[in-house]
């Protein structure tokens, strides 16, 4: 470095010290003379100085008040992708074959795994599943059926018109007993094109809400024989269709608890749920669903009353309740031994105390008819007897069937056993001896019990379906072990007028033709309503489930709208 350049950097620095001294000095004499020698004087406008603090503290408040109002003007709680929606259910889960699904379990794990051709849209009307278009023919016995573009199984592979056929054929083969057996009895399926062509041997107005059927994979099933599907590893690692895929199960407990791990369907045909899992959990009791429900163990639940709304916390779990398309009847079997007098049916109809058996119930709706008005409105009902207990005796005693025995029989769940124990008390006032049997329900009730109507008197629920329609339940035809007439009623004035509402289109000449249906109904006594069922869900304020809005035909058609379902949230800020 050369000197003239050295000795002008220490020229600067010396200069820059001799500033930053003179700096300091006058600093600390500015300090000195403005505030310290001044602080004396402050109690003197201590008031003012006060003041001025708090109006900067509004200032800064409201500032902040500000800052945040206009953040959340513009920002929303909303729910977000993600997270594992879980609720508890009663009955076990023998089979995910959703042919074979009879517990409350296998029903909701039915809904969410497999699609169907038809479906109960919000409104509480049939609308299109899978199918593109269900449209009949002039006379209401031929049916076309064509699929939706782009369907795929849970494998992705396609689903075709083959896996409708495949089903469709495999409800009616005779080796296998499914719940939608009866649905196509007598009804003849052929491929034409890209479409499917359903012969009934009758009209049938409402055929397309039969099609609310579950359709199986045929690529998956085609070579099983009917009599071993239910064996079938199928049945417990199914290929599905609908909004979930089966993921795995855990077997909780010895005594059947299980809970079922389900995973998103990226195929689904709607959309790709927001949930990325669902999971069912398996309970055996009521009881052991409200302790779940209160300690966060499960997100939700259809299992419960309302007679359990007391016992859960009010501050986290939310309720819902709508009324279905289903109701709860006493069924008379007319072929049993004491009861297939109906002057015997028409004494138990009068001395049973119908408003005291209601009395145990909650926010259920009575139902004495085998009707409920959201689905066909009947100009005048057949009064009903009224309520004559020694009227009643006296009937029961000519017919000399006092001090007989009656075998009652119901299930496990809800209302049912307590319900039971009334109609007991009520049964033993009118001199018969009673035995009453409470299963679980599931497969072996329904094998051991329901088809070989095995029982004098059945409580029990019947669902009406979406458009009423009582061929089911009291047409002859269907009293048999795979019908559902509980109560083996034949009378041939009711199947001729059951026929022909089912192929009258005309609301108003079916309801008139209902109208005489319930006189007989009435007369003959095959049933006695008690009420009709309603679900009740409690689930957590922080989940998302179905919308209030929808009206609900089935207890599972909660789950038209599953794919919006959620649990996490999120702000998000709103488009300006």
């Amino acid at each position: 470095m050369k000197p003239k350049t050295k000795k002008r950097g220490h020229k600067i620095a010396r200069r820059w010290e001799q500033f930053s001294e003179r700096a300091r000095e006058e600093s600390k004499e500015h300090i000195q003379e403005n505030l310290i020698s001044r602080l004396p004087n402050a109690r003197r406008v201590r008031l003012l100085i006060l003041e001025w603090c708090l109006l900067v503290v509004v200032i800064i408040s409201l500032a902040l008040t500000q800052a945040f109002w206009y953040r959340q003007s513009y920002s929303i709680q909303a729910y977000a992708d993600g997270g594992t929606y879980i609720e508890a259910t009663i009955g076990r889960v023998n089979s995910l074959n959703p042919l074979f699904a009879t517990t409350d379990s296998e029903k909701v794990l039915s809904k969410l795994m497999f699609a169907t051709l038809s479906t109960i849209d919000y409104s509480g009307h049939v609308g299109l599943g899978l199918a593109a278009s269900i449209v009949p023919d002039e006379t209401g016995k031929v049916w076309t059926v064509t699929l939706k573009d782009g369907l795929k199984w849970s494998d992705g592979e396609p689903i075709t018109l083959d896996d409708v056929l495949f089903t469709v054929n495999l409800t009616k083969d005779a080796t296998i007993n499914t719940i939608y057996s009866s649905n196509f009895a007598g009804v003849t399926v052929e491929r034409q094109g890209d479409a499917l062509v359903f012969a009934l041997p009758s009209a049938y107005a409402d055929f397309d809400s039969t099609l609310n059927l579950p359709i199986l994979p045929a690529h998956k099933l085609a070579d099983v024989a009917p009599g071993q599907l239910l064996e079938h590893g199928f049945s417990s690692s199914p290929v599905t269709s609908g909004a979930f895929n089966f993921n795995a199960m855990q077997n909780v407990s010895s005594e059947g608890e299980k809970i079922v791990y389900l995973s998103a369907n990226p195929y689904y045909y709607k959309t790709t749920p927001m949930l990325n899992s669902f999971a069912i959990h398996t309970y055996d009791s009521a009881e052991e669903i409200v302790a779940a429900v209160s300690t966060g163990e499960v997100t939700a639940t259809a299992e419960l009353s309302a007679e359990y709304r007391d016992q859960l916390p009010t501050d986290s779990i939310y309720e819902k309740q709508t009324s279905l398309a289903s109701g709860v009847f006493a069924f008379l079997n007319t072929t049993s031994t004491i009861l297939n007098n109906v002057a015997v049916r028409q004494a138990i109809q009068k001395g049973v105390n119908i408003a005291e058996i209601r009395s145990v119930l909650g926010d259920e709706y009575p139902l004495d008819y085998p009707i409920v008005t959201s689905e066909i409105k009947v100009e005048a009902y057949p009064e009903l007897p009224a309520y004559d207990l020694v009227s009643a005796k006296d009937g029961i005693a000519n017919a000399g069937v006092s001090g007989q025995t009656l075998h009652l029989v119901t299930i496990s769940t809800g209302y049912f056993p307590e319900l039971a124990n009334q109609w007991k008390e009520q049964l033993e006032k009118l001199g018969f001896k009673v035995e009453l049997s409470v299963y679980s329900p599931g497969q072996d009730f329904v094998v051991n019990v329901i088809r070989p109507r095995n029982y004098d008197i059945l409580l029990y629920e019947v669902e009406f379906g979406a458009d009423l329609d009582l061929f089911a339940y009291y047409h002859s035809s269907q009293a048999t072990s795979t019908g559902l007439n509980l109560s083996n009623y034949a009378n041939a004035l009711v199947d001729d007028l059951i026929l022909s509402s089912r192929s009258t289109m005309s609301m108003t000449a079916r309801a008139a033709k209902y109208e005489t249906f319930l006189k007989r109904w009435v007369t003959d006594v095959p049933a006695i309503g008690i009420y009709q069922t309603s679900l009740v869900y409690y689930f957590n304020k922080n989940a998302r489930s179905f919308s209030e809005n929808d009206r609900l035909v089935y207890a599972t058609d909660r789950f038209v709208d599953v794919e919006y379902w959620a649990v996490n949230r999120t702000t998000k800020n709103r488009t300006p």
